[in-house]
């Protein structure tokens, strides 16, 4: 899954349940014409699939199927107080995509959702058209790949080109794309546009070979970085989650000095720093999918119903990565979320 295009065919995708409302929509056609060998099962709604009794995430995790679907009533949600909104004061988020090709194992999406299958949701035009009634209303910034990675799945997807096209038309509309891909082949169908940004999640590269499973690596992520600088996008660096483990100092130290070696502070729109935390009623669920898990079986603090280290720890992890980050960015653009 390091490069999806040659990965993910082969082991991902053996089933695609399709709505009967959305079969014929365009973007079914355009995710099936990848998918040949593929069965495909008609279904009523998503939620037959998806929220079925009984499943087995991590199992599903290993071999996921794919969900065609419409996406009905709420398209967009305010941002939750768990992310961070970049002074921004309208802040929005909407999910096309429900769930992600990687497997982090400190990812909320495991405790937030009851299947490790994917949903698309195909009728992209309706989440436009309901960005475009708040647009009357007031600026909008919104994030749209919180729920999965729509960068790694563009080359079957392509909802990051239909949002970056979107976003060239309405000035009042700031777009975020939260990624930790090393999918750069994208990025030469697309315009630069001051109005999208490119997050990227950046780990130490121990972090991410033990605990953001089959995620490109460290030196991957940059070398993309590198190229959306090249071409002109702005671009959002993410120390964020930070995870306390041990010789957490030393790795965080060592990836901000690789980064920094290899990006120019000065070509980086902004940076953000946070430890980890996640709801407490996501929490639950996560431990029952992953019991042997170093991170997320921490004893964790619950404050006002998020669970992180502690507010004492958490801010000596933030302090110690913004005073390191600081060195190469002003701190104008550094943002950190507060315990």
């Amino acid at each position: 899954m390091k490069n999806l295009s040659q990965n993910l065919y082969n082991s991902h995708y053996s089933h695609i349940y399709i709505e009967k409302t959305a079969y014929n929509h365009p973007i079914t056609q355009r995710v099936l014409s990848h998918f040949p060998n593929s069965t495909l099962v008609e279904i009523n709604h998503y939620k037959d699939v998806f929220c079925r009794s009984h499943q087995n995430y991590m199992l599903q995790k290993q071999s996921p199927s794919l969900i065609l679907a419409q996406k009905q009533k709420k398209l967009l949600y305010e941002g939750a107080p768990v992310c961070q909104d970049f002074g921004n004061k309208h802040f929005y988020y909407s999910s096309s995509v429900m769930n992600c090709v990687y497997d982090c194992e400190y990812c909320y999406l495991q405790g937030m959702y009851p299947s490790a299958n994917q949903v698309i949701f195909v009728n992209l035009e309706d989440i436009f058209k309901e960005v475009e009634l708040l647009l009357k209303k007031h600026p909008v910034y919104l994030c749209v790949s919180y729920d999965t990675d729509l960068l790694a799945m563009e080359n079957i997807l392509g909802y990051v080109k239909e949002w970056s096209e979107f976003a060239l038309k309405h000035s009042g509309l700031t777009i975020e794309i939260r990624t930790k891909s090393a999918n750069h082949s994208p990025l030469n169908r697309l315009v630069p546009n001051e109005n999208i940004i490119f997050a990227w999640t950046l780990s130490p590269q121990g972090i991410a070979e033990r605990f953001e499973h089959n995620t490109p690596s460290l030196n991957q992520r940059l070398s993309c970085i590198q190229e959306a600088i090249q071409k002109g996008f702005p671009v959002r660096l993410c120390f964020d989650p930070m995870l306390y483990i041990e010789d957490w100092r030393n790795l965080y130290s060592d990836m901000i000095e690789t980064t920094f070696s290899a990006i120019s502070g000065d070509k980086i729109k902004d940076a953000s720093i946070g430890a980890f935390r996640v709801s407490h009623d996501y929490m639950k669920q996560m431990r029952k999918q992953r019991p042997d898990s170093q991170i997320i079986q921490y004893p964790f603090e619950n404050e006002n119903g998020v669970f992180q280290y502690g507010k004492k720890l958490s801010k000596e992890m933030i302090v110690f990565a913004y005073e390191k980050i600081s060195r190469f960015i002003p701190e104008d653009k550094i943002f950190l979320w507060e315990a």
